[in-house]
């Protein structure tokens, strides 16, 4: 079964999109028309500047309306969440210590040199985030928030020093792929030390998927809006799984 949907503008299906964006050049009425011709070359009809404007010397930016002949099969899309393991903090907590029996020790940066911390804080600090407190308020973690500009290297010496079970690396910051780039980095790290099937690794930012993480090779993504209960229920019930397998190949408790 297909289900091609086309964007709503006015009307089902007309296809009606908005832009953004920004040409290095003077505005004028010539740079309207430069920008609508830009959009319909892209291969979009009906292109209308709703917008143009100096923003810097040398520099105009432009809203254009417009619309799309194209449509997408909404049923043939798999994208699977990491959010399925909806827990509270108490029940994360009662998981913890019934399916683990200790603390889970968790390590949070803000990596590369992105310095903007209000990700990680807002999923490890005590606070939280939206009223769902921060993994530091859970009795079942040990959660070690190690700030920002923290190098991939360090992150992961950190990780094999202190015998973490879970990563959680943030990146706010994507101008030109640094956060593609640096998320490899780890998670090639990881891999080369040995960790990587040791710790549960998550990746965050606001542009980040889960499938794009599963891409890169991290257990889990979570993007914008995501609560510390969804990423402790995901942390929990992965590791546990993940100890129950080693315990079956080992004939040893997990530790």
């Amino acid at each position: 079964m297909t289900k091609l949907v086309k964007p709503y503008g006015d009307t089902m299906n007309d296809g009606k999109i908005q832009l953004s964006f920004t040409l290095p050049v003077e505005w004028s009425e010539a740079a309207d028309e430069a920008a609508r011709q830009l959009v319909t070359k892209m291969g979009f009809t009906d292109a209308a500047v709703a917008e143009g404007r100096r923003i810097a010397a040398g520099f105009s930016f432009f809203v254009v309306y417009a619309s799309t002949p194209q449509a997408v099969d909404v049923e043939s899309i798999k994208a699977p969440s990491a959010r399925e393991h909806a827990m509270t903090m108490e029940q994360v907590d009662d998981f913890v210590m019934t399916q683990i029996g200790r603390k889970i020790r968790i390590a949070g940066a803000c990596i590369g040199t992105d310095a903007h911390t209000v990700g990680i804080d807002a999923i490890l600090n005590m606070k939280g985030y939206k009223g769902d407190y921060g993994l530091e308020r859970y009795h079942s973690f040990e959660t070690y928030n190690l700030g920002s500009q923290i190098a991939p290297e360090d992150l992961v010496r950190y990780a094999r020093e202190n015998r973490i079970d879970a990563i959680l690396a943030s990146q706010v910051v994507t101008q030109k792929g640094s956060d593609v780039k640096n998320f490899t980095e780890l998670v090639e790290l990881l891999e080369a030390e040995g960790l990587r099937d040791a710790v549960v690794a998550i990746c965050g930012g606001p542009r980040v998927t889960n499938l794009m993480a599963s891409e890169l090779g991290y257990d889990a993504g979570f993007g914008r809006g995501t609560l510390p209960s969804e990423v402790a229920a995901f942390v929990a019930v992965t590791l546990a799984e993940r100890l129950k397998r080693q315990e079956k190949v080992t004939g040893r408790a997990g530790v």
